[in-house]
């Protein structure tokens, strides 16, 4: 299951699981559309591409709810 990560690694913009325009990594390194669009789709950390990431609709179970650590 994806760690959803609550905020760009570049720039500190919210990115709630729910809402669209997170971008990742394989490793999900995360980064907003624009970070993404700045650094060509390639995450800096590892150089992977970066993929749109998936929304997650409706209640997580408890035992699985998107991250709150921030990178």
């Amino acid at each position: 299951m994806l760690e959803m990560r609550p905020a760009c690694e570049r720039c500190a913009a919210e990115l709630p699981a729910d809402a669209p325009g997170a971008f990742i990594c394989s490793y999900e390194c995360t980064f907003c559309a624009s970070c993404a669009d700045a650094l060509d789709e390639r995450c800096p950390n590892c150089g992977g591409e970066l993929l749109d990431r998936p929304t997650r609709f409706g209640d997580a179970p408890p035992q699985r709810p998107a991250s709150g650590r921030r990178h």
